[in-house]
């Protein structure tokens, strides 16, 4: 293995085999499994989330599952950061990272250089800014956010004075105006990585998809989706996802049962196009057939990780 490689991803669209093809590399090259699904960090989303079980880690250690309460909040930026950590712990034991998962801008953001201005906050600056609005109005703050960030004055209401104090908070805290501090960000790569993705034909794929619904209603994603409502988890990030949302309709009697399963095929098969339509047009992919098998994905990307400078697309 290409011993500057420092991280490996494994992406992919729902249901194509990334779980079972990010356990058997790691039993290969000695590896680590890092979630790269933004909703398999939360505790009692296994069935939707087809969670990987403890028997399908095999002895790898897994991490950042579970880490999150269904009703907390989990952003894109508090991702990077947890995984960065992981990333550097997982190496100073000398194992390789190797990110799983299939939401491809968790994955990117990990990878590159992607800055989030959610970071550079100041409660001080802010409180102070949030003063100033209430005692001379949100006209004079304005009318200073056109003077030191016209673009971000053109894209923000007067009246929204909480986009307005945000933007001020930006340019005082960080010396730059929010486009200056994204620009370019996302394209430089933070670390020498190697991105494998899994591709399978979309008829077959959404043949996969289908049954894989199926097979989570036989194991109980209703039951995990009532249990959630019944413990007054509703109207929060965690069961916006695929699967719950659609039962919680069913709950509520907006659809029958049948409609509601329709429904989760479809957002799924629909989620599926979206994301490979991501992982094509914003990260540099190495492509493998899922119908090769995982045996046969595990040893061509041992064969290009030897050459991955030189690696081509497999297609």
């Amino acid at each position: 293995m290409n011993e500057m490689t420092e991280v490996i991803a494994i992406v992919g669209p729902t249901a194509s085999g990334k779980t079972a093809l990010s356990v058997e590399l790691a039993k290969a090259i000695g590896g680590e499994v890092i979630n790269g699904d933004a909703m398999q960090v939360y505790k009692g989303l296994d069935i939707g989330t087809a969670k990987i079980t403890e028997d399908e880690m095999d002895g790898v250690p897994h991490h950042l599952f579970d880490v999150k309460e269904p009703d907390e909040p989990f952003s894109v930026a508090a991702y990077q950061t947890e995984v960065r950590h992981w990333i550097n712990e997982i190496r100073s034991r000398g194992k390789m990272p190797i990110i799983a998962g299939g939401t491809g801008l968790y994955v990117q953001a990990v990878l590159y250089d992607f800055r989030f201005t959610e970071e550079a906050a100041d409660l001080e600056v802010r409180n102070r800014l949030e003063k100033e609005l209430k005692e001379k109005g949100a006209e004079q703050l304005y009318e200073r956010l056109k003077r030191i960030d016209p673009k971000s004055a053109e894209k923000i209401h007067p009246n929204n004075h909480r986009r307005l104090v945000r933007a001020l908070e930006i340019i005082e805290v960080t010396g730059q105006t929010k486009d200056e501090q994204e620009k370019d960000a996302g394209h430089a790569p933070l670390y020498n990585h190697f991105l494998a993705g899994l591709h399978m034909d979309r008829d077959v794929l959404y043949e996969r998809i289908d049954l894989r619904v199926d097979l989570m209603m036989e194991k109980g994603l209703l039951q995990e989706a009532q249990r959630l409502w019944d413990e007054g988890i509703r109207d929060v990030q965690s069961v916006q996802a695929i699967g719950y949302k659609e039962l919680y309709q069913y709950i509520e009697g907006t659809l029958t049962y049948e409609e509601a399963v329709d429904l989760i095929k479809k957002n799924t098969r629909n989620y599926a196009k979206r994301q490979m339509t991501y992982f094509r047009n914003k990260l540099d992919v190495s492509w493998y057939e899922a119908e090769w098998g995982t045996a046969e994905i595990v040893q061509r990307i041992l064969t290009n990780l030897k050459d991955y400078e030189n690696s081509k697309r497999i297609r």
